[in-house]
């Protein structure tokens, strides 16, 4: 059976698919692979698995090799070049005074292109700050900027649930996230509670909402009134998951009942 392989390029980053070959991969391997930007170093973060028909496209492109030590001598040299290249980047926007925030910078591994990623309110005329930047590094650079959620992704850190943030461990996108998820799941709607990191909505408002849409279809809703054989009353509270109704009674008495029984 056909085996695929996850390769990430950079701490954070998207995680990629390859076909590993006649190679033996592990996890935390570099390998050296073809990418529409060139020749590319990416290290082993999934698998190997059976490829899977429904996940991966039919054509996969193929690991090159195992990546040399002095390749990866190279790539360790690129985190040295991006840790300076961020280090005089703050320096020339504090001087430009330009309201944006530096919050990643990308060294091609063949050195053909430096990419700074920033987050702004607006627009940023960063002509100048762009100018100092090639005349420093002689190389092509870009400066690109990018949203609140993909700077929680690239920067990490931990979440109100104690463990690291699901962006930047194994989220390989984003996905729309409504306020209407936190509803369905009768969750405190208090933006504290219920907002990531990065400040907006928490990713993981998603990952239940089905699950509950799916076990309340057949529930009586908050606020209807029902008859039961105690009497008339109306909804107030529900449990999901033990598939209970607390219902308020006309004489203020409440009574749970369980939707199975």
């Amino acid at each position: 059976m056909d085996k695929v392989v996850g390769i990430r390029f950079r701490r954070g980053g998207k995680i990629y698919h390859f076909d590993p070959g006649d190679h033996t991969f592990k996890r935390d391997d570099f390998v050296i692979v073809h990418t529409e930007q060139g020749v590319g170093l990416g290290q082993v973060v999934e698998g190997p698995f059976p490829k899977d028909p429904r996940v991966h496209p039919k054509e996969i492109k193929t690991i090159d090799r195992p990546a040399t030590e002095e390749e990866i001598k190279t790539h360790l040299a690129n985190l040295d070049v991006e840790k300076d290249a961020k280090g005089y980047c703050l320096e020339r926007i504090t001087a430009h005074n330009l309201a944006m925030n530096l919050v990643d910078v990308e060294y091609y591994f063949d050195g053909s292109r430096i990419i700074f990623y920033f987050t702004a309110e607006g627009r940023v005329d960063f002509r100048e700050l762009l100018k100092d930047l090639v005349r420093r590094l002689r190389t092509r650079v870009e400066l690109r900027q990018i949203g609140i959620r993909n700077q929680a992704k690239m920067v990490g850190g931990l979440g109100g649930c104690g463990r690291p943030l699901c962006c930047a461990s194994f989220l390989k996108n984003f996905h729309a996230v409504s306020i209407k998820m936190a509803k369905e799941q009768n969750l405190s709607l208090n933006p504290t509670k219920i907002s990531g990191a990065c400040g907006r909505l928490m990713c993981c408002l998603q990952y239940e909402y089905d699950t509950y849409r799916e076990y309340k279809k057949d529930m009586p809703k908050l606020g209807k009134k029902i008859d039961i054989p105690e009497g008339r009353g109306k909804v107030i509270r529900q449990n999901v998951m033990e598939r209970t109704v607390t219902i308020l009674m006309e004489d203020g008495k409440e009574i749970e009942k369980h939707l199975d029984s």
